[in-house]
């Protein structure tokens, strides 16, 4: 089945005497993204496919198969970063936080919790090509399912090497 990023919509498929059920995905639009530093993982919008190894024509129709560099929403993982550590991630510096984010960070504490978030805290360094990322308010990721199998389209999100790579491919191709 040929996966494309729209809303949802996939087909059961019947196997093995009936009893289990397979999925194939026509469309989707969500996964679930590993975040491989942190060691979380957060279901996620996916808004655009951007590269493709072996096909430009599966990025112009944005099809999503395995290994697809795609673009998704950063907001989830911003979220748990924020939640996770007390700091702010993606902020410009002195930018307003709004009241809900404001409550969040500066939270009251008890001495023992805000101990715990001050260790956190000491380990809490993100890589600079992913902040200008979540700044932007997309990461990109790797998808490592195989979504017309299985009816999903989860993946991983680029860091280190592998993200400086393909930014690389990106903008060559957009050089073209």
């Amino acid at each position: 089945a040929v996966v494309s990023t729209q809303s949802k919509q996939w087909y059961q498929r019947r196997v093995s005497s009936g009893i289990n059920a397979e999925y194939r995905a026509l469309r989707l639009d969500t996964g679930n993204f590993s975040w491989g530093s942190e060691a979380v993982a957060r279901k996620t919008r996916i808004i655009d496919v951007v590269y493709n190894a072996c096909n430009n024509e599966l990025v112009r129709t944005k099809t999503l198969v395995k290994n697809a560099i795609v673009v998704i929403d950063a907001a989830p993982f911003r979220q748990w970063y924020e939640a996770h550590y007390a700091l702010p991630l993606g902020r410009k510096k002195g930018a307003k936080l709004s009241d809900a984010e404001e409550a969040i960070i500066n939270r009251k504490r008890s001495k023992k919790t805000q101990a715990k978030y001050t260790e956190r805290q000491k380990e809490s360094k993100v890589e600079q090509a992913l902040l200008d990322q979540v700044m932007t308010g997309r990461l990109l990721a790797s998808i490592s399912s195989r979504p017309g199998q299985c009816g999903r389209s989860d993946g991983y999100v680029l860091e280190g090497k592998e993200l400086e790579f393909y930014l690389r491919k990106i903008k060559a191709k957009r050089g073209r």
